[in-house]
Parts: C-alpha cells; sequence; structure tokens
C-alpha cells in the first residue's frame, strides 16, 4: 500500500523553511544542480510573505547555500504565457534586492533560478530544460569570452559563468519512468509518491518528515483546504478554456472552417463541433 505524502508545494510553503527540514532541499538541490548543495539560510522574498494560505497558485522559496550563491525556487501551477519574462524579471529583482547600494557589481552572486511548472511552457518534449546561454556574434559568429583580468577576478572561463542558470521542470512531460536519481525527485513533484527503492539526496528524510500522517491535526485541515482549492481552481480553469474553445469553434463554423480544421485549433472532438453546428448554425 502506498503512504501518503503531501504535495512538495505545499511543504515548499509551509514545512520546508524550517532549518531541521532543509536536508530535504538539500537533496533536491543537488540532484538537480549535480552538486552537494548546503544551505546557509531562507531568505526573505516577496513570495516568501505570508497571506492567507489558501488563495495562491505559486509558491517561491529563496535559498542562500553556504558559498552565498542565491537559488529561486518557484513553482507554477496555473498557465502564464509571459511566464519566461517573469522568471527574467525575477532573478533581476532577486539580483538588485541583494546587493547593497554603494557596493561593487562584482559582489553579486550567482544565482540559480529553479521553476517547477504544471503546465504547458514553451514548445519542447523533454521534462528538464537547463539554461546554457552564451554571446554569439552576428557575423563573425564567434563566442564573446571574459578577458583574462576577468577570468581571475570572478573565476569564470565563460561569459556566461556570470549570468543566472534558469532550470525549468515540466512535470506533466514525464513518463513516471525514474531513470536516475533526479527522475525520483520528478517522480515524486508530480505524483507525491516516494517508491521503496527510490535513493536520490533528500528523498529519504522526505519520507520521514513529509508524511500527511505526521501532520498536526491544525496542518491536516490547512492541507485539506489547499486540496479543495486546488480542485476548486483547475476545474475553474477548465470551464473557462471550454467556453472560450467553444466560441473560437461558433466562430470559425461561421467563417466556414470545416470539422477536422477546427478540432485542431480547439483541441474539440469532432463529435463536439458537429453538435454545435447543429445547435447554433
Amino acid at each position: 500500500m502506498n503512504k501518503k505524502f503531501i504535495r512538495f508545494d505545499w511543504a515548499l510553503k509551509k514545512l520546508l523553511r524550517n532549518k531541521a527540514n532543509f536536508d530535504i532541499l538539500e537533496g533536491f538541490l543537488s540532484e538537480l544542480l549535480r552538486f552537494d548543495v548546503t544551505i546557509e539560510s531562507i531568505l526573505e522574498s516577496e513570495g516568501n510573505k505570508e497571506y492567507e494560505y489558501d488563495k495562491y497558485n505559486k509558491v517561491d522559496i529563496l535559498v542562500k547555500s553556504s558559498n552565498n550563491e542565491l537559488m529561486l525556487i518557484e513553482i507554477q501551477n496555473e498557465s502564464e504565457i509571459d511566464y519566461f519574462q517573469r522568471m527574467i524579471y525575477g532573478v533581476s529583482k532577486l539580483i538588485t534586492e541583494y546587493i547593497k547600494q554603494g557596493e561593487p557589481y562584482g559582489t553579486i552572486k550567482k544565482v540559480y533560478s529553479i521553476n517547477i511548472v504544471y503546465f504547458g511552457l514553451g514548445q519542447g518534449k523533454d521534462y528538464v530544460y537547463e539554461y546554457r546561454g552564451e554571446f554569439f556574434g552576428l557575423h563573425e559568429n564567434d563566442i564573446l569570452l571574459p578577458t583574462l583580468m576577468q577570468q581571475q577576478e570572478y573565476q569564470v572561463q565563460k561569459v556566461s559563468d556570470i549570468f543566472p542558470k534558469y532550470y525549468i521542470l515540466k512535470v506533466n512531460n514525464f513518463n513516471d519512468v525514474a531513470r536516475d536519481t533526479l527522475d525520483e525527485w520528478i517522480y515524486f513533484l508530480k505524483n507525491s509518491e516516494i517508491k521503496d527503492d527510490f535513493k536520490a539526496k533528500g528523498l529519504d528524510k522526505a519520507k520521514e518528515k513529509l508524511l500527511y500522517e505526521q501532520l498536526s491535526e491544525e496542518e491536516k485541515k490547512m492541507y485539506e483546504r489547499f486540496q479543495e482549492n486546488k480542485r476548486i481552481e483547475s476545474s475553474i480553469s477548465y470551464t473557462a478554456k471550454q467556453e472560450r474553445s467553444i466560441e473560437i469553434a461558433r466562430n470559425a463554423i461561421q467563417k466556414g472552417f470545416d470539422d477536422q480544421t477546427i478540432a485542431e485549433i480547439t483541441n474539440l472532438p469532432v463529435e463536439q463541433i458537429e453538435k454545435l453546428r447543429k445547435e447554433y448554425f
């Protein structure tokens, strides 16, 4: 019988800010970034501040590692067309918040932006994407490199080593087959389940600390309300999308599009489009 674990986004909002639970986050970050991460502290950001706990559809947490690097983890449930731009804004705002007035820009530390999304973001079949941007010359197609002085001063080999590194985990694309330890974390993020043979760093601690049965009665009530509101939000979102698809289908019918083309545009079944054609035209 599978044990019931709480969702990672709720744990991130309520439990993982506790120093006693840092080992769970450290395990996840270590598996994703492929080096051992030790958390120094959880810092305050706009998303960390407490709001009415059952009225959010995104969660973020700001981690400061033992070597002073900043790691912004954000979980987003609802689709946003401008999410890429929000990623850039979030990192830019973070950098300006954590450099003091009058300090040299060289004091800026590496920032990791980790985005866990439960919606279709961009186009792609993979479920983990890593940003590896470089500056390419438009005419010579060469790569802009840091000067020797810059390499020595900032301990970098490439210009991209100075810039934020972005990760996107499209958990809904995951096929539930864990091929490695990072996949074990993705499996947990998608299903809120941890299999007995999983070995990923941090998941052993998650087994101990994120069990539903471990919550206090008050926390259980909060979590159940969170789950219920997620179901309501999902239903509202689905209904809105359906209504929009039907509206587009009606307009397409009026303009003379055939049923198959309308189905491809709206993702509605051909049978529903045929019914709309009979009902309204």
